[in-house]
């Protein structure tokens, strides 16, 4: 047994359940590459600045949970806790908003590290796939966002998850509501540190999961209250498109997300069947950080979606994925010589697309033909030094137990067809 263990909070993906993080993930990004966006990877680490800025420096994400360094030419990092910061940065140095076609469209999958108390749903490194709309304020690009997540899950065949949707306001009537929340929140019975981040930014506060703060802020105003009529009209316009799309939401007049960029639409995919942690994804529109990050004014949407989350969701559901097996085509050689002959025949099979695997280790027959059965393969290829002198292999159907003789020479073209 090794030394060592994974880190506190994270958690490694080994087969054969990575098969089904890989088919979530492939689920998401399926509908995004459908709809023109384009993939971006950008590093694990970048300036603490960046997220300072971006995220919000009263969230909790920036105080309490982002992992910073400094490294040893005095540079001041951070392990990256969300992707729109860094998406975004990547497309301004680029110049990609610079090159036509408004909106750039991009979609990303990846690690994220945040330093939260662990349980069941909530980690200090997760796996999320994004999506990202730079550089155009259309209610249609939030409404066309919030459909290709609902795609991805439905496509998956989870049925149990809500969407929640709601408008932050923008930078005219939001204002207008900070006063009057800072007003309500001023009267309430609130630690230092809470009252602290009320004056820097109120909406924090509503987002507070302490049962003691929620508790006081019943009868807080709300921000659909105070929407200008740019505003009202927009969020509208948002909530018919998703309508006439067949997709059900529901309007949470409470919903402000974690993250302090986000202007006019947010929304967020909860699932109840996973207990506290039940947000599975969410975004919103940040028509601000760009300009908070020095680059130009473009208007954005975009939302993040937990793979790990999605996973446990659906094993809340008690959906199974149809997962393909990782191989079709088990040979077992009995002998050198057949050694040699069946290991070309698998890499012709693996040429022509055939998922083929091998007896390693000079295994006898039955502890190779227990192989073959653990590796899930629809077919075992037998050859021994009889078949050899007479040119042919046998082929196992390892569902019926069937086998038959197949000349060597044909057997890479008949289990093509087969399968």
């Amino acid at each position: 047994m090794s030394t060592f263990k994974a880190p506190k909070g994270t958690y490694d993906l080994i087969p054969p359940q990575s098969a089904q993080y890989l088919a979530v993930r492939e689920a998401i990004a399926a509908p995004l590459r459908n709809s023109g966006y384009g993939y971006i990877e950008t590093p694990g680490f970048e300036n603490v600045e960046l997220f300072a800025r971006g995220v919000g420096e009263s969230t909790d994400i920036v105080t309490k949970e982002m992992y910073a360094f400094e490294t040893k030419g005095g540079d001041r990092l951070a392990l990256r806790p969300e992707g729109t910061a860094s998406v975004l940065r990547a497309a301004l140095e680029a110049n990609l908003h610079k090159a036509g076609n408004l909106p750039v469209k991009l979609w990303y999958s990846g690690s994220y590290y945040r330093y939260e108390r662990p349980q069941k749903g909530r980690y200090r490194h997760f796996s999320q796939v994004g999506a990202e709309a730079i550089g155009a304020e259309d209610p249609a690009l939030d409404a066309e966002l919030i459909i290709l997540a609902d795609q991805a899950y439905r496509s998956l065949g989870l049925r149990e998850f809500r969407i929640l949707l709601n408008s932050l306001g923008d930078a005219e009537c939001r204002p207008v509501y900070r006063a009057a929340l800072q007003d309500f929140l001023r009267g309430l019975h609130l630690d230092e540190d809470t009252l602290r981040r009320a004056e820097i930014n109120p909406l924090r506060v509503l987002d507070d999961k302490r049962e003691s703060v929620q508790k006081q802020l019943t009868g807080a105003p709300l921000l659909r209250d105070y929407l200008c009529d740019a505003c009202k009209a927009y969020h509208e316009e948002v909530r018919e498109l998703i309508t006439a799309a067949g997709v059900a939401f529901e309007d949470d007049p409470k919903l402000v997300r974690g993250l302090d960029y986000y202007t006019r639409t947010t929304f967020e995919f909860v699932h109840d069947g996973l207990g506290s942690q039940s947000a599975v994804g969410g975004g919103g529109r940040y028509d601000g950080l760009s300009e908070m990050i020095g680059g130009p004014a473009l208007p954005s949407v975009g939302w993040a979606l937990g793979v790990d989350r999605t996973v446990l969701a659906l094993e809340a559901e008690g959906v199974e994925l149809d997962l393909p097996s990782t191989t079709s085509v088990f040979a077992v050689p009995l002998g050198e010589e057949a050694r040699r002959v069946l290991f070309a025949k698998v890499t012709e099979l693996r040429k022509v697309g055939v998922a083929a695997d091998f007896s390693y280790g000079g295994k006898g027959l039955k502890a190779a033909m227990k192989a073959a059965n653990r590796s899930g393969a629809r077919y075992a290829l037998v050859l021994g030094e009889r078949d050899l002198a007479e040119g042919q292999v046998q082929v196992k159907d390892m569902e019926s137990g069937e086998q038959t003789a197949v000349g060597l020479n044909e057997v890479v073209a008949e289990l093509e067809s087969r399968l």
